[in-house]
């Protein structure tokens, strides 16, 4: 009887065990509908709140003259090139959806 036992865990319960947990692993490996909405929320979030540096910054600089952007690149083309690219996924990506 414990050679039964000791055949069924090994040729059933252990790969079931591993199969188990390799699905349970790829799941979770990917990023959910849920991610992805809170992702596109936050990088709106940071482009509102880019536009109002940029707001609040020139404002201070008409006051004063002497008045210089803590940030160090301001308005950078690499970077507005990487937002071009990202905000064509995300057109691209919606429009796939729908």
């Amino acid at each position: 009887m414990e050679e039964v036992l000791a055949i069924v865990a090994i040729f059933i319960a252990l790969p079931w065990i591993i199969l188990h947990y390799i699905t349970k692993w790829k799941t979770s490996a990917t990023i959910t509908t849920d991610d992805e909405a809170l992702l596109e929320e936050l990088y709106n979030l940071a482009k509102r709140l880019d536009e109002r540096m940029d707001t609040v910054e020139r404002l201070v600089a008409s006051d004063n003259p002497d008045f210089r952007p803590a940030r160090l690149v301001h308005d950078s083309e690499q970077d507005n090139q990487q937002l071009r690219e990202l905000e064509q996924l995300i057109a691209e990506k919606k429009g796939a959806q729908q």
